[in-house]
């Protein structure tokens, strides 16, 4: 354990964003742990997200990055530093947020960060849609009323945990742990945001932190390694050798918020030192 870090109050905030079909409550730990050591954290709520399938279906990628905007400039005007940080898709609309606004933020926490579902849980017929989803399901319309279903181990390699989200998931509860199903329009404007932000990845210079499952069941690290690859800013990786893709709340989230704290506590750290006046 390294030692632990505070930052001054007011100085430093980190917006958290869930996933798609997910819910803030991905993001609740680590937003325990960041207000711990001082900083403001809040967890969004994406549009159309908590509710029902219908819900989920009437809002786009943009609705949803609306919510991420409007989130992210509240807690502007309370902090001195803005981080922004995700999980999933989550990861994906902090990029976006770091592309359009770049003088807004600070730094990035990209969590599971998934811009194709390539993971081994991963259904084929789910990777080969991959590329076809703007064309079959946006172009076309075809597959509106269908859904890719969660499976086992739904993001999750502790048993306990797995079942008690899973329970609450089949049990119709979205708004504690989203829906059994990703909707194939929803996966189509998934697929749009993604393609969206890996065009413009050379534009953002600010420093990121990536953190991924070796086993990611979701997504592979082929989706970090895009980030490592094309981004104008610097990188810094943490490899999970113990979870599978819900890092913020499985069996090494204690580790993903000691690294979120030390990585954005650096940043501040640094700004102070740069803003510090000379002594004459």
């Amino acid at each position: 354990m390294t030692t632990p870090h505070k930052v001054p109050p007011g100085s430093a905030g980190v917006l958290l964003i869930h996933g798609l079909t997910g819910t803030p409550n991905e993001m609740r730990f680590v937003a325990r742990g960041l207000k711990a050591a001082g900083f403001e954290a809040e967890c969004v709520r994406l549009a159309g997200h908590c509710g029902t399938e219908a819900d989920l279906l009437a809002t786009g990628w943009k609705d949803w990055f609306a919510s991420v905007e409007q989130a992210a400039e509240a807690l502007r005007k309370r902090v001195k530093h803005l981080f922004v940080a995700g999980l999933s898709m989550g990861a994906v609309l902090a990029m976006k947020y770091a592309i359009e606004h770049p003088g807004k933020v600070d730094g990035l926490g990209l969590y599971g960060t998934t811009f194709f579902y390539d993971g081994w849980s991963i259904p084929f017929e789910g990777r080969y849609l991959t590329f076809l989803f703007p064309l079959v399901t946006g172009v076309l319309g075809i597959g509106r009323h269908k859904r890719f279903m969660e499976t086992y181990p739904f993001g999750i390699k502790n048993e306990r945990l797995r079942q008690a989200i899973t329970s609450k998931m089949h049990a119709g509860d979205s708004e504690a742990a989203g829906l059994p199903g990703n909707p194939w329009p929803s996966l189509e404007q998934f697929y749009r945001l993604s393609s969206n932000v890996r065009k413009n990845l050379h534009r953002i210079h600010v420093p990121a932190l990536a953190v991924h499952a070796r086993e990611d069941d979701v997504a592979t690290l082929a989706n970090v390694h895009i980030i490592e690859r094309r981004f104008s800013g610097p990188v810094e990786t943490l490899v999970l050798a113990n979870s599978y893709h819900m890092v913020t709340v499985d069996q090494e989230k204690a580790t993903l918020v000691e690294r979120s704290v030390d990585f954005f506590s650096r940043i501040v750290e640094r700004t102070a030192i740069k803003e510090k006046p000379e002594e004459s």
